[in-house]
């Protein structure tokens, strides 16, 4: 039945729908490794990263509602059709079989049974859970259309429920003072941009863009077809989501700030959430992380799985929807056994990469009826994003390549000429000297045209 808004009720269960989607295992381990690093800082800290973490993502929740498009495809067919293929596909393949996906069912295994079991058996049961973790989510991603069921309804109600438990004992009986934990040295003197760099690690600026053709496609089968509409609605759900996100962000942050009363700074934040569930529940306490971390996990590979076979069933449309969800799957699971140190390695390149190319694209797309669309501002403003974004992938290559001398160079080039480089933000003056030509030459062009 065609219907010109959603009911309250369907708005929530789509800012569940999304809100699961977002939230994986990384999402879970960055914020409480920021609130040990950060101390005292803590709350500038926060700030900075709820605005890269939460802000991104929720800039580009709106620019593809905004776009009235059917996915990041069309829009980045903005600049030009071979760009937006390429860039889809690249996005697609890293934040799915070849990085993202691998990692939430080791992220999952390590976590959850890596302490119970010896090293020697240590192959053999990852391959045993990660051919159980991808069969489940390939069964839930198999039929797209009750995606809102499986994530919103079900998965998500129940994650939270138990990751609510151990945030209500540790605000109940704090294991410290949040007044009195040691700052790390990076969080002495600018914590909230540092705070702001590390909200890159959770990606989901990425994912934003990966995950709209889902909050897409779901809107219209619940009645609502009209553009204008969808863009209001995926807005309306959007925020839901967010805010969720941010507040669980926080609560997450200060607990790893309170955990620095008892427990020394963790190499990672899922040392630091295993030992502060140890402390307040025991072995259940491990226990209760292994169901959180493994629901977390389970859920986000569903979307992925499900955002990867739908963008791919457009692109090439002589194969079908389940044929890639079966493609992806599988190649997930043999990533998630073997060589994953090195795929991670030869992935944070193309993420570094690709990251400052997305951001641009979600800009440009919330501005983009200002100048009428135009190729030619998408068009500067991406290519001088580009040269940027390329030197800071080869500064993220493995030593392979960023020790050759040809890395050598582009490196010290852009460490001396392009502002914030060395904070892995080279990318914003070229980006905005690109917008500003862009514009600059759309207008004369439209003057031009006007005056002949």
């Amino acid at each position: 039945m065609m219907k010109n808004k959603l009911s309250i009720k369907e708005n929530i269960f789509i800012g569940s729908l999304l809100f699961g989607l977002f939230f994986g295992a990384g999402n879970l381990i960055f914020p409480i490794h920021l609130g040990q690093a950060a101390g005292s800082n803590i709350v500038k800290a926060d700030l900075g990263f709820l605005i890269t973490a939460i802000g991104l993502p929720f800039l580009g929740i709106i620019a593809i509602g905004i776009s009235k498009t059917t996915g990041i495809f069309e829009v980045v067919s903005r600049v030009n059709v071979k760009y937006a293929y390429i860039f889809t596909i690249l996005l697609y393949l890293v934040i799915g079989p070849f990085y993202a996906l691998p990692r939430l069912a080791t992220t999952s295994f390590e976590i959850a049974f890596s302490p119970f079991i010896s090293n020697s058996s240590m192959p053999l049961y990852l391959s045993i859970f990660s051919i159980l973790f991808f069969f489940v989510a390939w069964f839930f991603s198999k039929k797209p259309s009750q995606i809102l069921e499986y994530i919103g309804k079900f998965l998500n109600p129940v994650f939270l429920m138990l990751l609510g438990l151990l945030i209500v004992l540790a605000f109940i009986k704090p294991i410290g003072h949040i007044s009195d934990a040691k700052i790390s040295l990076d969080y002495e003197n600018s914590a909230l941009l540092k705070g702001f760099i590390d909200g890159y690690n959770t990606l989901d600026a990425l994912a934003a863009l990966a995950f709209g053709i889902i909050v897409v496609t779901t809107i219209k089968k619940l009645g609502v077809t009209n553009p204008s509409h969808i863009a209001k609605e995926t807005v309306k759900s959007g925020t839901i989501s967010i805010l969720l996100m941010g507040v669980i962000y926080s609560l997450l942050a200060f607990m790893g700030t309170m955990s620095l009363g008892h427990f020394k700074m963790s190499e990672n934040g899922g040392i630091a959430l295993a030992q502060i569930a140890q402390y307040y529940l025991g072995d259940y306490g491990i226990i209760l992380l292994s169901l959180i971390i493994i629901v977390a996990c389970l859920k986000t590979a569903i979307g992925l799985i499900t955002a990867f076979s739908e963008t791919f069933s457009e692109l090439f449309p002589k194969q079908n929807y389940l044929m890639f969800a079966t493609v992806v799957s599988i190649i997930s699971c043999v990533f998630a056994n073997i060589g994953l140190t090195k795929i991670i390695a030869y992935s944070t390149p193309v993420l570094m990469f690709l990251y400052p190319l997305a951001i641009t694209i979600i800009l440009l797309t919330l501005f983009s009826s200002l100048f009428n669309h135009s190729k030619i501002v998408y068009q500067f403003t991406t290519y001088f994003t580009m040269v940027a974004s390329f030197a800071d992938g080869i500064k993220a290559s493995p030593a392979l390549i960023a020790n050759t001398s040809f890395a050598h160079s582009i490196i010290s080039f852009s460490e001396k000429y392009l502002p914030f480089f060395t904070m892995g933000m080279g990318w914003v003056t070229p980006a905005l000297l690109g917008f500003i030509i862009g514009f600059t030459v759309y207008k004369f062009k439209k003057t031009h045209i006007k005056t002949a």
